[in-house]
């Protein structure tokens, strides 16, 4: 068999999937996921918004900081990494994450097609029956167009890693992982 004929045979590797969400600081999602066994990268930017081309510095009013994660899924599912989302936010504030308030702190989940709308209301629908006393405001909203942090606000991406102790510094500061142990106790993935 000529090597052609056997690339031609092989079974393709399969493609990443990708997923956008937001759950406040996109420091900490991107650092939240890319622990994520079967995630290759969490990409920080904006979405949901009308502003083209939103910045950190500039305008990005409207839109949500949010990650772009891409995924293996034949390692992690959508709903894995749902499931990973919803542990890894506050679903019940409506005011912003942690101790960053306003629009483009609000968690969301954005979904490309109606089979990701129908596992994330599942999820949804599995957080309201676990915490029946609590009003869960994280919306399921339709996935628009993705802008990722670029040029010289670039150093946004992997702040976690780049910028560790600084990064390390904020999320205790603002409280996230005693307010994710306190929500979701054991299933909190700091």
């Amino acid at each position: 068999m000529t090597l052609l004929l056997a690339a031609c045979l092989a079974t393709p590797a399969s493609q990443a999937a990708k997923v956008v969400l937001a759950g406040g600081c996109f420091w900490c999602m991107e650092a939240d996921f890319e622990k994520l066994t079967g995630v290759s990268e969490a990409i920080s930017g904006f979405t949901g918004g009308s502003h083209p081309d939103p910045t950190y510095n500039g305008a990005h009013t409207g839109h949500y900081e949010a990650v772009e994660i891409q995924y293996d899924p034949d390692i992690i599912d959508y709903r894995g990494i749902l499931d990973h989302f919803w542990v890894n936010h506050d679903p019940f504030d409506d005011q912003g994450q942690f101790c960053d308030k306003g629009h483009s702190y609000l968690a969301a989940i954005f979904v490309a097609d109606d089979e990701q709308r129908r596992i994330a209301e599942q999820t949804r629908q599995d957080v309201v029956e676990m915490v029946p006393d609590k009003t869960v405001v994280t919306p399921i909203l339709d996935l628009g167009t993705f802008y990722p942090i670029k040029g010289e606000e670039s150093y946004h991406q992997d702040y976690y890693k780049k910028s560790s102790l600084r990064y390390k510094y904020y999320r205790f500061a603002c409280g996230r992982d005693r307010r994710l142990s306190e929500i979701w106790g054991d299933k909190a993935k700091p």
